[in-house]
């Protein structure tokens, strides 16, 4: 007979959340594509009698499998590409000062505190800021073959062999990935209306969430390179305007699920069918079969569908009428100049930047005054877990120990059982595959589908055998430490959540939305939409805030978990904004200017106390008004948000 374990001895909440394995399928054109990237060079340096460069240019192939992880080839250019330059100026810079002591230490801590600020731009910057830390700690703590040049060639080279597979297939399947991305967002958008009015707000919430995701993948897939292509590519345009039109369906969900009453399946279903024809670039006449509807909510949903199944049918569209829903980007010099200016005067890139070179430079220190074999590990292992933008630093540097420990299992049986030379080719097509597969599951996975594989390509440079076991064991935990006391411990924002900050913003913008949508000075649909995108967009930005925050110990934790609620009822505050605005649009009567005045202000009440506060506060509610009137369900949700944020309510 089973027995439950006694409360007191149960895992901690945060650490049953750190070591969970995240739900994710696998990418099998990436498998491929390591399995392929790393041992081929490994092979051909075998070939050719020189191993050691085969090495080091199986190692830039793994920086290029850790940057591969763009679906559309057009934006797998600059994800793979940039991040290979950086890592040569970085392995450049390493085998310069290597073996300069002091000098060497100075150079990799100045290297760090730049590789931290310019990781704070962006996803492709953050790899590349990584890459170039990581390749700098190599060259600068591990003699490598050749003259200074050989080493940035070689790895670059092994880099852009991962972006050659990866653009291999690009003749045959041009567009698919992004149509795939536009298709799946009106099946997002198929499984929200089919929830919408059910009465279940939990499945609700969660739809309009995945909804949120998937618009956001679609229009960075999209956008990527708008500001090159848009106007110029027929493709591109017609996927912005086949995006910008079902932006009116899901702006009308909402409304139908207020209504309480379910959707007829024909809707979702016939949302799909257009998901089909979006797939294959279908682009002829689309009959849907929508039932009369039966409520305003149903008319406006069916009214905006219309409109859908009219611009997917359309064959050619003309990008001088497309609303441009998120902004058209600026060009690409006019972009790296404001990146490199906001970098530059931002707080947040400079002390993120200060904490990675100080974690760095007291690594290199300590290793300059104790003998650490195999040093450069130290630093290594402090590049990866202090990435705040990859996950909260403290689960990172427990999954960083862990992981470590069970690769080093599967290095011990590799380097113990198989010979030096061809034995690795195919061991290494056994291991590559792992990385990409593992990588979505979690941090800790990631890390012991790497670690048999660094520590592989390493004894092919040094030929230490089992002996690099231990040293690899003791440096990681070296690193994890430095990183905990001198990236986390030390710094008092590591202690406090983000998320009421980021909360706060997002009330203040809904205020300015309820104004923009029914205030005296209304603004135009395309800015409108743009402001709801813009909302959403942060309001997910804010989920991921939280469920990174749930991973930290207490109290952060702690406190984190009594801010969900709130985030759930800014969120249905955006959804009833929005509602009000489509029975507007259908007929309903305006509300009047001292209703919505009224809404903004105690908005902007609730944002400052939130702003304020480290917990959750008690607040005063006093919403009054028509009851018939359009902003009725808007009042109740600002009611119920201002009651959450109380001792009883986010407790």
């Amino acid at each position: 007979m089973s027995r439950e374990f006694p409360i007191g001895r149960t895992p901690p909440d945060w650490l049953v959340r750190n070591l969970r394995a995240q739900p994710a399928p696998v990418n099998r054109p990436a498998v491929i594509r390591a399995a392929i990237a790393i041992p081929l060079p490994l092979a051909i340096g075998l070939a050719t009698g020189r191993p050691e460069y085969g090495a080091l240019a199986a190692m830039g192939a793994l920086n290029g499998v850790i940057s591969d992880t763009a679906a559309a080839y057009r934006v797998r250019i600059p994800t793979i590409a940039i991040p290979q330059l950086f890592g040569a100026v970085g392995i450049t810079l390493g085998c310069l000062v290597y073996g300069h002591g002091w000098v060497a230490v100075a150079a990799v801590t100045g290297v760090a505190l730049v590789s931290g600020m310019i990781s704070t731009i962006g996803a492709v910057a953050s790899v590349s800021g990584l890459l170039l830390l990581l390749t700098c700690v190599i060259g600068a703590g591990l003699p490598l073959p050749g003259a200074w040049w050989h080493a940035p060639l070689l790895m670059s080279g092994g880099g852009l062999l991962v972006l050659l597979l990866g653009l291999l297939a690009w003749p045959l399947r041009m567009g698919v990935p992004e149509r795939s991305a536009v298709a799946d967002t009106y099946r997002a958008v198929a499984d929200l209306l089919t929830v919408c009015g059910s009465g279940s707000s939990q499945a609700y919430d969660d739809a309009r969430h995945a909804v949120t995701q998937s618009l956001n993948e679609s229009y960075d897939t999209v956008l990527a390179h708008r500001a090159r292509h848009h106007g110029r590519s027929p493709e591109l345009t017609r996927l912005l305007a086949q995006l910008n039109a079902i932006t009116p369906v899901v702006e009308a969900a909402p409304a139908a699920h207020l209504s309480g009453t379910p959707l007829p399946p024909e809707v979702p279903q016939s949302v799909r069918h257009l998901a089909s024809a979006v797939e294959t670039g279908y682009a002829g006449p689309t009959a849907l079969n929508l039932p009369a509807p039966t409520t305003e909510a149903a008319r406006a949903v069916g009214h905006a569908l219309r409109h859908t199944a009219e611009v997917v049918a359309s064959p050619d569209v003309d990008p001088r009428g497309i609303d441009d829903r998120l902004g058209r980007p600026a060009a690409l010099s006019i972009r790296a100049a404001r990146a490199l200016r906001n970098v530059t005067l931002s707080a947040a890139s400079w002390r993120y930047g200060l904490r990675l070179a100080l974690c760095i430079g007291l690594a290199q220190a300590l290793v300059s005054l104790i003998a650490v074999p195999r040093s450069y590990w130290v630093a290594l292992t402090i590049t990866f877990v202090l990435k705040p933008d990859f996950g909260s630093v403290f689960s990172r540097a427990l999954l960083r120990a862990m992981g470590t420990v069970a690769g080093l299992v599967i290095a011990a049986a590799v380097l113990a059982q198989v010979p030096r030379g061809w034995a690795d080719v195919p061991t290494l097509m056994l291991l590559a595959p792992l990385i990409p597969a593992l990588t979505p599951r979690g941090y800790g996975y990631q890390t012991a589908a790497i670690t048999p594989v660094i520590l592989l390509l390493s004894d092919v440079l040094n030929r230490a055998g089992t002996a690099l076991l231990l040293p690899r064991l003791v440096d990681s935990l070296l690193g994890c430490a430095i990183a905990l006391v001198a990236g986390y411990l030390l710094w008092p924002e590591s202690w406090h959540t983000r998320v009421g900050d980021r909360l706060a913003d997002a009330v203040e913008d809904t205020a300015r939305y309820v104004e923009g949508a029914f205030g005296p000075h209304a603004v135009a649909p395309p800015a409108r939409a743009r402001m709801r995108r813009r909302l959403y967009r942060n309001l997910s930005a804010i989920r991921t805030e939280f469920q990174r925050a749930l991973t930290e110990p207490p109290p952060t934790g702690r406190r984190a978990a009594a801010w969900w609620p709130l985030v759930v009822a800014v969120e249905r505050i955006v959804d009833a904004t929005t509602a009000a605005r489509v029975r507007v649009k259908h007929g309903a009567a305006r509300p009047s200017a001292g209703e919505v005045s009224q809404v903004a202000l105690q908005l902007r009440e609730l944002a400052t106390g939130v702003r304020e506060a480290e917990t959750l506060y008690e607040v005063r509610t006093d919403l009054t008004g028509p009851a018939d009137s359009v902003l009725e369900p808007l009042r109740q949700e600002v009611a119920a948000a201002r009651a959450i944020a109380s001792p009883h309510g986010g407790s």
